[in-house]
């Protein structure tokens, strides 16, 4: 599938909010956890929590890449070079 989202520098704002979206519910969700767990002791709660802080680095890593990508200046496109015919003189030719 050549999908034009699916390339670096593309749709990059879009893909920021997707994972600024998922980094917040992470937290969001992590910390009831984390809450949950020190009000009664469960295992899962714990390991919930657990799970949620390590989506939370992941998805940390992905906003800080895709703003990175939004604050790279970007390139300027190469000037394309045409074949130039050299200029012979008529007078000095002759």
């Amino acid at each position: 599938m050549d999908l034009k989202v699916l390339k670096c520098g593309n749709c990059e704002e879009l893909k920021l909010g997707v994972h600024a979206t998922a980094l917040g519910l992470a937290a969001l969700c992590g910390i009831y956890n984390a809450a949950a767990w020190l009000s009664r002791r469960e295992q899962h709660l714990a390991l919930n929590a657990v799970m949620y802080a390590a989506l939370i680095a992941v998805e940390q890593r992905h906003v800080a890449h895709h703003i990175a990508e939004l604050r790279r200046p970007a390139t300027e496109p190469a000037p394309a070079t045409a074949a130039v015919a050299p200029v012979v003189d008529a007078d000095i030719a002759a």
